[in-house]
This record gives structure tokens, C-alpha cells and sequence, in this order.
């Protein structure tokens, strides 16, 4: 493996809010049904009400109980699938502001060639960093054609957070350059810098049929989701819908490729690569976005 990607000194910014508002929607999930109060999340949590929904807000656009009303399990089944309702109308019904406030991230893409791809990454230098993200640590790679990885990590698993990446593509070299990565994260992690003016360039690594279905994610409106049957439909493959999961759950580029945006069958959040938690805080803070 032509890899020097390593962890030997501390390149970790703290994160502290999506620490808190990760504990929130793991609560809220365990216990939606009991519909808890702020005062009972904060009980849990040590913490006062009022600095939890300063901090929740702050990170989300939206209170810990309109993200509940919004995001918890059992509504975004109802709401996305058997309503067929989208996030951003779910938001304006819990008192969000509406469509002109919408942004997406104005993303143009290219794929490897299938020789590139076979070769699993020799002859690339890919440049890599830790962020700060509104969804805990961040791992963004780019290479000079353009953003290649996006991951995230809770505090302390970093390093294998970075196995799992680079593994991918074992023949790259890699190198720590947080200096070469920040421009991507500030604009990936601010919507103020989302411009269809300024596209953000990404960079498919994968098998054709991969590539396929990250071009198909890439479809999927802000707000909106769909099934991986309609992926599988989408790519012209109407029965290859494990196949369809799989590619799903492979997409090097989180977010920005938004696999958070696929359900399962019967409008189920299922799985995600780095956490079920994490997919429903990602598809809160959008719903705080529109």
C-alpha cells in the first residue's frame, strides 16, 4: 500500500455541540413515543433547558421539539413515504420559514476512468484533513481534480475513520494537508457559500455501476427522498435493488452525494455507513436549512 496517511499528532478540532445534539436524537429516538419535554431532555443530560435549546438551535435552525415533530423515526415514515410529504414541507408545518430560504449544494461531478479505477487509486495523491462539521468530525479528501472523500467520526475514532477510507483506493498516496481540505469543508459546511455560480467539483471513484447510483443520489432534490427501488428504476435496473443498497452504502463523498437521502421499501430510515444518528441529524439540519 502506497500509503503514508497516519495519525501521529492531534489534528482533531473539538465539536462540542454535535456531541450534545447527538445524545438529544439518540434520547428523542429511544423515546419519541413518550414524546419527552426540554425540561425532561435536559434533565438527562445534565444540562438547563435553556442552554440546550440555545445549543440545539444554534446548531439546527429548529428546537429540539419541532426536530422531533420533524425527524424522529416514526414520522419521517409517515411524513416522507406514506404521505409523501418532503422535509421542507414537514419544516414550514413546524413553523420553519419557507421555499425562499432553500439551498442546495450546486454540485458538478466526473468519474474515474474504469482503468483508474482498477488500478484502486495508484498514480493518485489524495490530500486529506480533520473539520469541524455540524455533525461531529469531518474527514474530507481531494484531489486535484476535485473532492474525492467525505466521512465523519465521533471524537476518539478517527483513525479508523480514515482506515475505512483509505482502504478504498489502498495504492493512493495519501498526505495530511488539513491546508488544502478547509476550502472544501467551509464550503460544503456553509450554506451561505452553496452558489450555482461556483459549483463544487467532486470526483466519483468507483465501479461503473457505483458511479451509476452516486449519480442518481446526486438527483435527489433538497428535502425530497426516495426509495432504492426508485434508484434501481432510476439507473434502469428495476431488479438489482440489493445491489442498489449496496452501492448506496459504499459512496465515498457522505452528504454531498446525499445517500441520507434513500429510503428503504416501505419509507424506513435503515442503515447508514456512519450511523443511523447521524443520517437523522443530518436530514434535521437540512430540514432547519429550508
Amino acid at each position: 500500500m502506497n500509503m503514508i496517511a497516519n495519525l501521529n499528532r492531534d489534528i482533531t478540532p473539538e465539536s462540542p455541540d454535535y456531541e450534545t445534539v447527538r445524545q438529544v436524537i439518540e434520547l428523542i429516538t429511544e423515546d419519541y413515543r413518550d414524546q419527552p419535554s426540554l425540561e425532561a431532555i435536559a434533565a438527562r443530560l445534565n444540562q438547563s433547558p435553556t442552554q440546550l435549546q440555545k445549543t440545539f438551535t444554534r446548531w439546527a435552525g429548529l428546537s429540539p421539539k419541532a426536530f422531533l415533530q420533524a425527524v424522529t423515526l416514526d414520522h419521517a415514515k409517515r411524513l416522507l413515504r406514506k404521505e409523501d410529504m418532503p422535509l421542507l414541507e414537514t419544516s414550514i408545518e413546524v413553523g420553519l420559514s419557507g421555499p425562499s430560504r432553500l439551498h442546495d449544494l450546486f454540485v458538478t461531478h466526473e468519474a474515474m476512468s474504469p482503468g483508474e479505477w482498477k488500478a484502486k487509486g495508484g498514480g493518485l495523491t489524495i490530500r486529506y484533513g480533520f473539520h469541524r462539521s455540524p455533525f461531529g468530525v469531518a474527514l474530507v479528501m481531494a484531489t486535484d481534480r476535485g473532492l474525492a472523500g467525505l466521512a465523519f467520526s465521533d471524537l476518539g475514532d478517527e483513525a479508523a475513520c480514515l482506515e475505512d477510507m483509505t482502504c478504498r483506493w489502498p495504492n493512493a498516496q495519501y498526505v495530511d494537508d488539513r491546508q488544502a481540505t478547509t476550502p472544501y469543508a467551509e464550503r460544503i459546511f456553509e450554506p451561505g457559500k452553496w452558489s450555482a455560480d461556483q459549483p463544487l467539483r467532486v470526483v466519483l471513484i468507483g465501479t461503473d455501476f457505483q458511479v451509476r447510483v452516486w449519480e442518481s443520489l446526486l438527483k435527489i432534490p433538497f428535502g425530497k427522498a426516495v426509495t432504492y427501488s426508485d434508484i434501481a428504476n432510476d439507473i434502469g435496473k428495476p431488479t438489482a435493488m440489493r445491489a442498489v443498497g449496496a452501492a448506496v452504502g459504499r459512496n465515498p463523498i457522505s452528504f454531498v452525494v446525499p445517500c441520507h437521502r434513500a429510503l428503504g421499501k416501505n419509507g424506513d430510515l435503515t442503515g447508514y455507513h456512519w450511523g443511523l444518528t447521524r443520517k437523522r441529524a443530518i436530514l434535521g439540519w437540512e430540514a432547519g436549512q429550508a
